[in-house]
């Protein structure tokens, strides 16, 4: 008998409407412990609306976010991220002058007020975290090298291991293959299902084939800022009302 995991996300009657126009109305979203869900959909159908939410990044008109049981709608983001709620966001947002071993040491996960930060002295344990976590991001090689330097695809490894060493128990992945060649997007989706043994994660995603590798569980689809459908990604993938508003007839 499978073990049943607990739910750590629980959305209801999300909504958030910017000049009048409606972004956001979600009814219900649940997410599990250790699952990795896919949210899918056209452009404007309201997908990092969802996270901006989730995070504090944008406040929401209505609704309810429990994480972990507790309502963290109308909290300030820092509060939300000590949580253990992580953010990676579409495009890359690393120190470009500071080496992989620096962004890591930076994001790593300690009180970021002043007299702390300058009390803030590394130990073995601190140096293990950033070795291992650089090396489960492919990047155990790079460690001295800025991050300027690295190709595109690595600085979206980076900014993912940025996330991962703040140890959250929710991680929002926003597009992590774009951009990236064929063996990049298939590293990422390696790194991702493996991120699953210790985090829960929402992924948005376009690239289809990516989302064939990674969508092991449950596929979310928005259109228009609510929910379509949810399923498994080869019921999705047929699914007319999903061909018709979104993937259309290639896929």
């Amino acid at each position: 008998m499978s073990q049943v995991r607990e739910q750590i996300l629980k959305v209801q009657n999300l909504k958030v409407a910017f000049g009048g126009v409606q972004a956001l109305d979600l009814s219900l979203f649940k997410l599990k412990k250790n699952e990795l869900r896919v949210v899918i959909g056209p452009n404007g159908a309201g997908k990092s609306t969802f996270m901006d939410l989730i995070c504090g990044k944008t406040k929401a008109n209505s609704g309810s976010v429990l994480f972990n049981g507790k309502e963290i709608l109308g909290r300030k983001e820092v509060e939300i991220a000590q949580m253990g709620v992580g953010r990676k966001f579409q495009k890359p947002s690393v120190f470009s002058g500071l080496s992989v071993y620096d962004n890591l040491l930076l994001a790593y996960k300690m009180p970021k007020d002043i007299w702390s930060s300058i009390r803030f002295k590394t130990n073995s344990a601190i140096v293990d975290r950033i070795h291992n976590v650089a090396k489960k991001i492919g990047l155990g090689n790079f460690m001295e090298v800025t991050a300027g330097g690295l190709s595109h695809g690595q600085k979206q490894w980076l900014e993912i291991g940025i996330v991962i060493i703040q140890d959250p128990t929710l991680m929002l992945i926003d597009e992590p293959a774009a951009g990236m060649s064929d063996s990049e997007t298939a590293k990422t989706g390696d790194l991702l299902l493996s991120l699953k043994e210790d985090h829960s994660l929402i992924v948005i995603e376009h690239d289809m084939n990516f989302v064939a590798q990674i969508a092991v569980e449950k596929v979310s689809v928005l259109v228009g800022g609510k929910l379509l459908t949810e399923g498994a990604f080869q019921d999705i993938r047929t699914d007319e009302r999903v061909i018709n508003s979104y993937l259309g007839r290639a896929v």
